[in-house]
């Protein structure tokens, strides 16, 4: 599986690797030596709590390293008024009449519930490097989809903020 990632996803991943290996490490460690100084381990809950802590970090290290590994790195390649990376669009859901704003991010940071989609995302994938005004067909599966209307584009960069030209 090759995760699509920016530049920047990356290096925020290696920055909180660098965190992860030179800080909590060192804390998880020291605090398994302690809890493991308390004497008898068979009911010390210190230590097996200490011991999960210690190998949830090394868990999560392990996963971004494999993250970074297998990235497919992407640029943004979007034109002023076409659906690109980190751009608030706001879409027409025919079926429903209803209206929905989602921010299209790659795939580390798409988060559903807060309105986050990542462009691997049938909906993200659909909508990426459209224009406003363009129906767009979602394909869900080989038998069903639905369409969409994209009513609004607001360009924004890698942090969020607005780069104030909305289309």
């Amino acid at each position: 599986m090759h995760n699509q990632l920016t530049r920047g996803d990356i290096k925020k991943m290696e920055e909180e690797i660098e965190y992860r290996k030179l800080i909590v490490r060192k804390e998880t460690i020291e605090a398994v030596k302690e809890a493991r100084a308390q004497g008898d381990l068979s009911e010390n809950f210190e230590y097996y709590a200490a011991k999960r802590d210690k190998n949830k970090n090394e868990s999560r290290i392990r996963y971004l390293e494999r993250m970074i590994k297998t990235a497919k790195v992407i640029e943004d390649t979007s034109g002023e008024d076409e659906v690109g990376l980190y751009n608030t669009v706001e879409l027409y859901f025919e079926d429903d009449d209803e209206v929905e704003t989602f921010r299209i991010v790659t795939t580390v940071r798409g988060d559903t519930l807060n309105g986050s989609v990542s462009i691997e995302s049938p909906i993200g994938r659909a909508v990426f490097g459209k224009k406003k005004g363009d129906r767009v067909y979602v394909k869900i599966n080989e038998t069903s989809g639905y369409y969409v209307v994209i009513q609004n584009i607001v360009k924004t960069h890698d942090d969020g903020t607005d780069k104030l030209r909305s289309f």
